[in-house]
């Protein structure tokens, strides 16, 4: 949290902010809102959009819903957007400064976020890059509707002599789930995956047949807890005769673990393993999106770094995240 006040003070004419969900109470929040307040009273032109859960009429916990109160956020002194969350979210966390930096990854703003959850944040100075999420954030603005965001040229840009694409979803959110596919089933080392669930077809069929292959290296970590509402939910939709067979090779043919986090409900806390990381030999996936369906229909982002020293970076990460939580059980 300091570390994103600290990041977002030192902006000079520009901050664009995306945030799923928005909870700050005190002390941590006056710290934030001090950095984002402070900015636009010294002339640093704010914008804010946020998901806006109507009525808390969001109908599953996977993800769970957010506590945004629209109240506060509407009260704030520079403009915001209230993105309606139905059928499909707006699940982006991230921040755009001066249209030269982006602050993104998978932490929400809450005290929960930083204090229970696994997450991962990514920051890159690039003004083409930052491009790239300016035109996304555009379109949800101009718009506010997800269904019609994320259509941004996903080539690729150099960051410094390495290779970044920017992806976006609901635009490019098929392009993404089989880009990730292609990246797993052409690994020739290792695949490292740090997911609160695992849905998405092209995803999880690929990521089954390279564990039976059992030629490469593959382990990661879950959110045990969701994944069983997950499969709750394929067997009341009919989805479940051909993809719970493909999860369970998945999940019990690699050494996956398991998370038991705290079942969603009003007022419980949010401890999820929340980090949404894939790591295919030298390249990562970083961002908001879940390695899921709907995360193909959200509002989302992911950057695709081809970066040998971040993507064992990230594979240590998920590693040691992997460490810590049983392996994954799916009885009842």
């Amino acid at each position: 949290m300091h570390a994103l006040a600290g990041w977002i003070s030192a902006a000079q004419h520009t901050l664009e902010i995306a945030i799923y969900d928005i909870r700050l109470p005190d002390p941590i929040g006056s710290v934030l809102r001090d950095a984002v307040v402070g900015a636009s009273s010294r002339g640093v032109n704010v914008r804010l959009a946020y998901n806006l859960d109507e009525d808390g009429r969001h109908p599953v916990p996977v993800p769970p819903p957010p506590r945004t109160d629209p109240s506060l956020i509407e009260s704030l002194p520079f403009p915001t957007a209230a993105i309606p969350g139905m059928p499909d979210l707006m699940h982006h966390k991230y921040v755009i400064r001066d249209r030269a930096a982006v602050w993104s990854g998978s932490t929400n703003w809450t005290a929960d976020s930083w204090t229970r959850e696994e997450n991962v944040i990514v920051t890159v100075d690039s003004p083409e890059l930052a491009a790239r999420f300016g035109e996304d954030f555009e379109q949800l603005w101009t718009r506010r509707d997800v269904e019609h965001s994320g259509k941004v040229d996903q080539s690729p840009v150099d960051v410094d002599g390495k290779e970044v694409r920017a992806w976006f979803c609901p635009g490019r959110g098929e392009k993404l789930a089989h880009r990730i596919a292609k990246a797993i089933g052409t690994a020739e080392r290792r695949v490292r995956i740090a997911s609160p669930v695992l849905s998405s077809a092209p995803i999880l069929a690929t990521l089954a047949q390279v564990i039976t292959d059992g030629k490469v290296d593959v382990a990661g970590v879950v959110d045990r807890t969701q994944v069983r509402q997950v499969i709750e939910q394929w067997r009341q939709n009919g989805n479940s005769p051909w993809k719970e067979p493909l999860l369970r090779t998945a999940l019990t043919g690699a050494p996956f673990s398991g998370k038991h986090s705290t079942p969603y409900a009003p007022g419980s806390v949010h401890d999820y393993m929340h980090a949404k990381v894939t790591v295919a030999d030298d390249v990562a996936f970083v961002g908001s999106f879940n390695l899921s369906h709907s995360g193909e229909r959200n509002a989302e982002n992911v950057l695709e770094i081809a970066d040998s020293r971040i993507a064992d970076q990230l594979a240590a990460f998920i590693d040691g995240v992997r460490a810590r939580y049983p392996a994954v059980d799916l009885q009842p």
